[in-house]
């Protein structure tokens, strides 16, 4: 249990890191752009997928945004990246970052979701 506590810190640290790399003009903008929707996601208080919701629910957690990490890591400047991985070590002990605007995006597409789903059933209904 321990090892995935410690597994979970690093990501978290990796994912600040790359938020401190899209800030970085020596990063390409694609990476940049890519690191911004990745970070605001892994920040995000609430997950597009519910954790509720069995199996799937923790998919993006464990698989999904993982792998997008792992992306970007992949396409920012290894010494930009090692810059970026200190001072996100740094910042990390001062509290836990977290992406309002990214929440309220997420709960925006539920919304969508859920009013394309009642009209989607209106529909049915009426049919």
């Amino acid at each position: 249990m321990q090892a995935l506590k410690q597994q979970a810190r690093k990501l978290k640290k990796e994912t600040y890191a790359i938020y401190l790399a899209c800030k970085d003009p020596r990063v390409p903008w694609y990476a940049r752009l890519l690191a911004g929707c990745v970070v605001a996601y892994a920040f995000s208080p609430i997950d597009l997928i519910p954790d509720f919701i069995p199996i799937i629910g923790y998919l993006d957690d464990l698989i999904i945004v993982p792998l997008l990490i792992w992306l970007v890591l992949k396409m920012i400047p290894a010494a930009v990246l090692n810059e970026c991985r200190q001072k996100a070590e740094a910042a990390m002990s001062a509290g836990k970052p977290t992406s309002k605007i990214a929440a309220v995006i997420i709960v925006l597409i539920w919304i969508g979701l859920g009013i394309l789903i009642v009209v989607w059933m209106g529909r049915i209904l009426k049919g």
